[in-house]
C-alpha cells in the first residue's frame, strides 16, 4: 500500500511535480541560451555588414579619384598635342617664308646688277669714277647682308623661338647677337666627363649610324640622363628656382665622340650658374 503524507497527497504526485519543475527550468535555461546566441550572431552579422559597406565605400572613393586623375591626364595630353601641332605649323610657315624671302632678295640683287651693267658704259664709268666704286661697295654690302639673312632664315628655331646652330660658324653668329651665352664642347670616350660652363656633361653612348647619343648632365647636384637623343635636337633642362631653360645641342656624332654646344640665358651665364656635381 502506497504511503500517503500527512497532507493527504500521494508521494508519486510530489515526485512528478519535482520532475516537471526541473524540466521547465532546463527548458527555460536552453531557451535563454539560444536567445543569447541568436543576439550575438545578429550583432556579429551587423558588424560584418557595416565593415563590408565601409570597404565598398572606400573602394568607390578611390575609383572616383582614379577616374578624375585619368581625366586630367587625358586633358593635359590633348592640350600638349594641340600645342605641338601649332608649333609645327608655325615652323613650317617660318621655313616657307624664309625660302620666299631669300628668293626675292636674290631676284632683286640680280636685277640691280643687270640694270647697272646695262646703263653703265665705258665713258660713264670714267665720268662717274668714284661714284661707281661707291655703288660697287654698296652692292658688296648688300651681298654680305643677303648671305647673313639667308643663313639666319635657314636655321631652325626651337619651341622657345631660339635659333639652333648647326656648326661653329652659326654658333658665332648667335653669340654675336648677345642674347645668350654659348659654350662649345667635344666629348670623347664612354664614361668621360667634361666641364662645360659650370656644368658637368658625361658621354654614355653613341650610335653614329642613327646619329643618336646618350649623355648624363649634372645639374644642382642631380644627375639627369638623356637617352637616345638625335643630332641637332635641343635638350632642355632647368636649374633649381629658374623658369628659363638651358639648352644642349649636339651637332656631330661619331664613334664614342660628340661635338656640340651649351646655350644659357644671359641671366644664367657661367658666372651665375650653380656649381654642378663632379
Amino acid at each position: 500500500m502506497t504511503e500517503t503524507p500527512e497532507n493527504g497527497l500521494p508521494m508519486w504526485v510530489w515526485l512528478g511535480g519535482a520532475v516537471l519543475t526541473g524540466a521547465c527550468l532546463v527548458s527555460l535555461a536552453v531557451g535563454w541560451n539560444a536567445s543569447n546566441n541568436a543576439k550575438n550572431t545578429e550583432q556579429a552579422s551587423l558588424s560584418r555588414d557595416q565593415s563590408v559597406e565601409q570597404h565598398v565605400s572606400s573602394l568607390n572613393d578611390r575609383l572616383s579619384q582614379a577616374e578624375a586623375t585619368d581625366a586630367k591626364l587625358k586633358n593635359a595630353l590633348v592640350a600638349t598635342m594641340q600645342q605641338l601641332k601649332t608649333t609645327q605649323g608655325q615652323l613650317s610657315r617660318t621655313q616657307s617664308q624664309s625660302r620666299t624671302l631669300g628668293t626675292e632678295y636674290s631676284k632683286k640683287l640680280d636685277s640691280m646688277q643687270s640694270e647697272l651693267a646695262t646703263k653703265a658704259s665705258a665713258d660713264d664709268l670714267k665720268t662717274l669714277g668714284g661714284d661707281v666704286n661707291g655703288v660697287k661697295t654698296d652692292i658688296t654690302g648688300v651681298k654680305n647682308d643677303l648671305e647673313t639673312t639667308k643663313n639666319s632664315l635657314g636655321q631652325t628655331r626651337d619651341e622657345f623661338g631660339n635659333l639652333i646652330a648647326r656648326n661653329h660658324d652659326e654658333i658665332d653668329q648667335l653669340r654675336h647677337q648677345g642674347e645668350r651665352d654659348y659654350f662649345e664642347f667635344t666629348l670623347a670616350g664612354k664614361g668621360n666627363r667634361s666641364k662645360v660652363g659650370q656644368f658637368m656633361i658625361e658621354l654614355r653612348n653613341t650610335n653614329p649610324k642613327k646619329n643618336q647619343f646618350t649623355v648624363a648632365l649634372y645639374v644642382d647636384d642631380v644627375r639627369l640622363e638623356k637617352k637616345d637623343r638625335s643630332m641637332d635636337e635641343p635638350i632642355y633642362f632647368y636649374r633649381h628656382g629658374t623658369r628659363t631653360p638651358l639648352e644642349l645641342v649636339v651637332n656631330e656624332v661619331g664613334k664614342n665622340k660628340i661635338t656640340g654646344y651649351l646655350s644659357t640665358p644671359k641671366t644664367q651665364s657661367a658666372g651665375a650658374a650653380t656649381k654642378a656635381a663632379g
